[in-house]
């Protein structure tokens, strides 16, 4: 093919490859492609999307003619979209220079991209736009031909050893040239700090292009971190958006960084919101979505890791620091820091109150341990000590406080919320829990938020010192002595920056957080009980489910009570799981809180573990009024985490209760006709007998009514009128519709005809032997009272 010919087709086979934006063609559907279960088409795809493969040959080929290719607006993400439909043009440098009005007749506006850039745009997003397609058969995504071309990518163009590789070319110079700036085809009102290209930066104190190579291909991977970023991470709610995107707010923050007096913002201008109305961004990220950004956010930590060691002269660093180790000094607090905490905070938000959270979960643990990414590995050692935080990231932790102090007050939130006897949910409490409980990691917390709350001093001298900041291509490593001022500056900056000047800041180790803390504790241990209590009942149940007792009768039968449980599913295995999770947390949490013994003395009786007189664990927390027992807040919130229950039974006329699985519905029917037939006709007669104080009326108030009516203790909240109805005298049959039943008369006539008994002589055996039961019964039962008119 021609490199015109190429150049036409090339959408169309990005589009046939990652699928079109709408979703409606599929294409090569990546994310469901697995080796396991379709070997040649996930070989075949490797194969041709590698980065030295077919697929990137012809990128590179078509980017040296600097061909272009429109994107539409209309698929970006719903913040970058709604900006620019606002002309208000996005910090993020890839937008720059790439907006234009459409042609005539065109339905919108279009990013014209690079050939190296229309392919990542097409990758990066069919993670979301895919999201609905067909799957046959179960996926694990960390095993999709997706998930390991974002890791191959990932290694390819941002290295933790080396340098980028050069691309492919057939170009006879040698190297595809980096994209050149153009003019800006619509007139757009950007705001903010705008991020300068890296490559620019360094290019600027080269003496010629072409010295550094790596100087030419830097583009390629801030390229695609900038699109990865802004393809999966710039989603939020309508809120977030006015809060983070407003030019205003924007403005507000530089205003705090540059120090500039209270008359430049003590008025600031009314924000004008005329098209956010119509943003409407129900952004729901995937399990697979944050599998794979997690990946992205571990890769990032090794990238950043893989820094060389400062220079020991000042003055070298300008002049030797090449510019991927640039880059890699920035690469997190400018491209990820913002995003990914909005991106954290919508899941913790909107993610449901299930086990699938525990994605979301890992990937803010591993953005908030990039100790676990550095090169150095810990000494293996025979006990499984847990390795102290070294002193040298106390400046990552106070730059990134909000993501240790905020969200984690957002997991409590959630953590109150769910049912801790699950072994999932119990998992992710003691995950968090280990992780905070790091040596040395509770105490960098609390010394960023003591520089956050030290109070604000200005001095004139630091204001320049603005200017070295990451944002506008300074380092983390300055040669600036550090001293305490300027640590408790980045704090603020950090904290205002994600959050605003009216940012009102909780503490982590405050006294509200501190109780919320008490609250999860005393949490963790009503499951504790709860698990304890359901692992005993299901180890009587596994004892009494014998052979004979498959044929005994209970008073649970009759009136239809369930005393069982959902959880009762889950076995003992998962119970020890969770009660060795929960007991771990509980251990890691008084470590990082430093709370004491009385504390959980005091916390262990409050809990809802004392037993009645019954030895039943105590009904739900009510209060009495006119209509019954009625809940409590914390009645219904110990229903809800299954803490406490009702025990539910059936209250009403056991002759009209609903069929069991284990009763003959004709026979049910039949016998209650004939039951209601004999009430009817001898009501009168019986009602007589039991009315008597003799002997005779006792033996019949023992087979005519049922004691268990006339107790009037309430097992659920109801109206008070229902527990007083009393039914009289009656003869009640339904037990002989019982399959139960049934099948024992059966053994029984079975058995008496070994000895030659016949039908007629063994029914008057079995009546002779209940009528001296029932005799003997009366004899030793006491506190029947007689029957109440």
């Amino acid at each position: 093919f021609s490199l015109k010919e190429l150049h036409g087709i090339f959408p169309w086979l990005v589009e046939s490859i990652f699928g079109s934006l709408d979703g409606i063609i599929i294409g090569w559907n990546l994310r469901c492609l697995q080796g396991r279960t379709n070997p040649t088409e996930y070989s075949v795809a490797l194969d041709f999307l590698d980065p030295s493969g077919p697929m990137m040959k012809l990128v590179y080929k078509l980017q040296a003619e600097e061909y272009r290719y429109d994107f539409p607006v209309l698929y970006l993400p719903g913040p970058v979209k709604a900006s620019i439909q606002e002309q208000v043009l996005p910090e993020c440098s890839l937008y720059h220079n790439k907006v234009q009005f459409p042609s005539s007749g065109g339905l919108g506006l279009n990013l014209a991209l690079n050939p190296f850039e229309y392919y990542m745009f097409y990758f990066a997003i069919s993670l979301i736009t895919q999201k609905n397609s067909p799957v046959t058969h179960h996926v694990s995504p960390s095993n999709s031909a997706y998930f390991i071309l974002v890791d191959t990518y990932l290694k390819c163009f941002l290295p933790t050893e080396g340098s980028v590789l050069p691309p492919p070319s057939s170009n006879p110079r040698g190297a595809i040239p980096s994209p050149t700036p153009r003019s800006p085809a619509v007139p757009f009102t950007s705001y903010g700090m705008h991020h300068t290209s890296l490559l620019k930066r360094h290019i600027a104190h080269q003496p010629s292009v072409n010295a550094d190579p790596a100087s030419q291909e830097i583009w390629r991977s801030e390229t695609l971190l900038q699109i990865f970023v802004e393809m999966w991470l710039h989603h939020y709610s309508l809120e977030m958006y006015q809060k983070m995107q407003s030019p205003h707010v924007k403005l507000e923050v530089l205003h705090y960084r540059l120090s500039i007096s209270s008359k430049h913002h003590g008025s600031p201008a009314q924000s004008s919101y005329q098209a956010l109305h119509a943003y409407q961004d129900s952004f729901k990220p995937t399990e697979e979505h944050v599998l794979v950004v997690r990946l992205l956010v571990k890769h990032l930590h090794a990238f950043s890791n893989s820094l060389k060691p400062e220079p020991l002269s000042p003055s070298a660093h300008s002049h030797t620091a090449s510019p991927l180790e640039e880059f890699k000094r920035v690469v997190i607090p400018r491209f990820v820091q913002e995003k990914l905490y909005i991106f954290l905070q919508h899941c913790f938000g909107h993610w449901p109150l299930d086990a699938s959270f525990r994605a979301v979960l890992e990937m803010w643990l591993s953005y908030l341990q990039p100790w676990r990414y550095a090169p150095e590995k810990p000494p293996q050692s025979a006990e499984p000590l847990p390795r102290s935080v070294s002193e040298k990231w106390a400046a990552f932790v106070q730059e990134n406080l909000l993501m240790y102090t905020k969200l984690f007050v957002g997991f409590l939130n959630r953590a109150l919320r769910t049912d801790l006897v699950s072994p999932k949910n119990a998992l992710m409490v003691f995950r968090v829990a280990k992780v905070f409980a790091q040596p040395n990691l509770a105490e960098m917390i609390l010394k960023g938020e003591q520089l956050f709350l030290e109070p604000e001093l200005v001095i004139p001298h630091r204001q320049h010192r603005l200017f070295m900041t990451p944002t506008l291509g300074g380092s983390f490593f300055s040669s600036w002595p550090p001293t305490i001022t300027d640590a408790s500056f980045k704090v603020k900056s950090h904290v205002y920056s994600l959050e605003g000047q009216d940012f009102q800041y909780k503490q982590m180790f405050g006294t509200e957080v501190r109780n919320l803390v008490l609250k999860l504790a005393q949490l963790i241990c009503q499951a504790q009980q709860t698990a304890k209590s359901i692992s005993d009942h299901s180890a009587e149940t596994m004892a009494s489910q014998s052979f004979f007792s498959w044929f005994r009768f209970t008073p649970s039968e009759i009136n239809g009570s369930y005393t069982g449980n959902d959880l009762d599913e889950i076995g003992q295995d998962s119970i020890k799981k969770t009660d060795e999770y929960l007991e771990k947390a509980l251990e890691y949490l008084c470590q990082i809180f430093k709370l004491n013994e009385a504390q959980l003395t005091q916390m262990m009786m409050k809990c809802g573990t004392a037993q009645d007189e019954n030895g039943k664990k105590q009904l739900p927390d009510c209060v009495e009024s006119e209509d019954g027992l009625v809940l409590t807040p914390l009645g219904r919130y110990q229903i809800i985490n299954g803490l406490r229950r009702f025990e539910v039974q059936y209250q009403g006329d056991t002759e009209l209760q609903p069929i069991r699985s284990y009763e003959n519905a004709t026979l049910v029917r039949l016998l209650f006709r004939l039951s209601s037939a004999l009430n009817e006709r001898f009501a009168d007669q019986m009602d007589m007998l039991c009315s008597r104080e003799d002997f005779v009326g006792r033996l019949c108030r023992y087979h005519l009514t049922n004691p268990h009516l006339i107790q009037k203790i309430r097992y659920s909240p109801m109206v008070k009128d229902r527990t007083s109805q009393n039914w009289g005298p009656r003869i009640s049959l339904r037990f002989l519709a019982s399959y139960r039943t049934l099948i024992s008369l059966l053994m029984i006539y079975f058995i008496a005809s070994w000895f030659y008994i016949g039908p007629v002589g063994c029914t008057f055996i079995i009546l002779i032997g209940y009528f001296l039961y029932a005799l003997i019964m009366t004899f030793f039962s006491e506190g029947w009272k007689p029957h109440e008119h």
